[in-house]
């Protein structure tokens, strides 16, 4: 079928929120981007940013917004106001991002009723996630039930992990039975990224050894050898790893077990405290990197200490990488961090020059696309992230 009306919406389905994405897949650009927060609250609101005669236009809508299902139906009529969407027939697919696809989906899937089992089985080991994007996806199919839905994973990219990259070591009938294993997650941000480096680089994926680091509130890397993903960061959980906005990412685990015995906390309390009260707040007292780099400016010893902490987890991340890899030909640097901070940039790569890394200062300022020294063996991109039309890309490929 042509791709001259193939237009693919995608949604992002939150505890509170949906974010959406209206793309027209013949240009490969977004046609309207919106947010619907505060789902249940009485100043429920509606952001929604559209393309009218080449220019973006903006509206805010302010009101109760019950939950889900009025939340997307709000989301269709205002996509209809603009003229985004002219009518229901006139969307060819709606693509659902999902944190959690387990062993089962390691592609993405067109959903129908055994899907969403599938997805429901997952909840436990995506309780925060998974029943939101459910969610989405069932009010959804009974708003449009003619229009195919695709399910894209975040954890799918990562299924191509080698047995000694996803395995823990514990005992092996355990992890089988509980599903235990190393998943890994920002897999369509991996996937986005790395498919555009290929291209900045002119060379085919498949002959490219990257490193990809996603650096955000929320922050994973990647071991990609010829389009495929060997190692990550993130494990079973997205709390695995680097250092994150209010997740620890990789400690001993036997602090949990003494913070149990000495202190009398809960597990539930352990568990918020790891995910939610770590990372950087826990070492600076803020998440936010730029009010980090803003007090690392004014000699502020926590926020020196936290920006440390957190580069360096990620540099040796990449020292371990280019040993799996057996060589590298470039890192990208993506999220809201990896986009915009310079001086994050500099930190992690400073030191790495034996390895080929070497950054040039003017570049890096300038948030340039390519941000290596001429004579640099190794290549540094900044590619800002779109998760969601790697999302529409994939859904698109499912059904053609």
């Amino acid at each position: 079928m042509s791709h001259a009306t193939q237009l693919i919406l995608v949604i992002n389905s939150g505890s509170s929120s949906i974010k959406y994405q209206l793309f027209d897949m013949q240009q490969q650009h977004a046609l309207a981007i919106g947010l619907v927060e505060r789902l249940g609250e009485a100043q429920s609101r509606l952001k929604q940013r559209y393309l009218q005669n080449g220019q973006w236009q903006e509206t805010l809508q302010t009101q109760t917004i019950a939950d889900h299902a009025a939340g997307l139906g709000l989301i269709g009529e205002s996509l209809r106001h603009c003229h985004a969407l002219s009518s229901r027939q006139g969307l060819y697919a709606i693509g659902h991002r999902v944190v959690h696809g387990g062993e089962r989906f390691r592609q993405p899937a067109l959903i129908d009723s055994d899907v969403i089992e599938g997805i429901r089985d997952m909840i436990p080991l995506a309780p925060l996630h998974n029943p939101a994007n459910l969610t989405g996806i069932e009010v959804t199919r009974r708003q449009m039930p003619d229009v195919p839905q695709i399910a894209v994973f975040d954890t799918a990219f990562h299924h191509t992990l080698p047995a000694h990259a996803s395995h823990y070591a514990l005992p092996r009938k355990l992890c089988q039975q509980q599903h235990i294993r190393r998943y890994g997650f920002h897999g369509t941000s991996h996937a986005y990224v790395c498919r555009q480096a290929a291209q900045i680089l002119q060379k085919p994926i498949q002959s490219l050894n990257l490193i990809s680091l996603h650096l955000g509130n929320g922050c994973s890397a990647a071991a990609v050898q010829g389009g495929q993903c060997i190692d990550t960061s993130m494990g079973m959980t997205p709390l695995e790893g680097l250092v994150m906005g209010s997740r620890c990412g990789d400690i001993d685990p036997a602090i949990i077990f003494y913070l149990a015995r000495h202190t009398g906390m809960s597990l539930n309390e352990i568990e918020t405290l790891l995910n939610q009260q770590s990372g950087l707040l826990g070492l600076a007292g803020i998440s936010d990197m730029r009010e980090i780099l803003t007090r690392v400016d004014e000699q502020d010893k926590a926020a020196t200490l936290a920006l440390e902490v957190f580069c360096y987890r990620i540099k040796k991340t990449i020292g371990a990488y280019i040993a799996a890899l057996g060589g590298l030909d470039a890192v990208i640097f993506t999220g809201g961090i990896g986009e915009h901070a310079a001086q994050v940039r500099h930190k992690i790569c400073s030191g790495l020059e034996v390895f080929g890394l070497q950054m040039d200062a003017e570049k890096n300022t300038a948030h340039a696309q390519q941000l290596q020294a001429d004579s640099a063996a190794v290549a540094l991109l900044l590619i800002p992230t779109n998760e969601e039309l790697e999302i529409a890309r994939q859904t698109l490929s499912t059904l053609d």
